[in-house]
C-alpha cells in the first residue's frame, strides 16, 4: 500500500522559515518522481515543486522560485520542501504526491498524501 506521510508544517510568520518532510513506503522509492503541491482557503491545489527520480532535476511554480528547496534522500525515502521566506500568501495545506514515473515533465499525480498545514502570519 503506498503511503506519503507529511510533516512539518505550523504556525510562522511572514520572512520566516519551514522545513516539510514527507516519508514515502509502499513502493519502489528510487523509480518515481514526487511533487508537492498546496491548497489554500477557497481556491484549486495547485502545483508547487517536483524532484525526479531519475536524474533529480527540479521544477518550481514561479510564485516560490528561489524560495523554496525540494529534495529527496534515498536512505530515507525521504523528500523535504524547504519553505523560506514566507509570505502569507504561501498559507495552505501542503501535499505530498506521488508522480505515475520517473520524471516531472507533464506527470500524473498518483497518490496524495493527508497534508500539513502551514500558516503564515503578517
Amino acid at each position: 500500500e503506498v503511503q506519503l506521510v507529511e510533516s512539518g508544517g505550523g504556525l510562522v510568520q511572514a520572512g520566516g522559515s519551514l522545513r516539510l518532510s514527507c516519508v514515502a513506503s509502499g513502493f519502489s522509492f528510487n523509480d518515481y518522481a514526487i511533487a508537492w503541491w498546496r491548497q489554500a482557503p477557497g481556491r484549486e491545489r495547485e502545483d508547487v515543486s517536483c524532484i525526479s527520480s531519475d536524474d533529480g532535476s527540479t521544477q518550481y511554480a514561479d510564485s516560490v522560485k528561489g524560495r523554496f528547496t525540494i529534495s529527496r534522500t534515498s536512505a530515507k525515502n525521504t523528500v523535504y520542501l524547504q519553505l523560506n521566506n514566507l509570505k502569507p500568501e504561501d498559507t495552505g495545506v501542503y501535499y505530498c504526491v506521488l508522480v505515475s514515473g520517473p520524471g516531472c515533465g507533464n506527470y500524473y499525480p498518483d497518490y496524495w498524501g493527508k497534508g500539513s498545514l502551514v500558516t503564515v502570519s503578517s
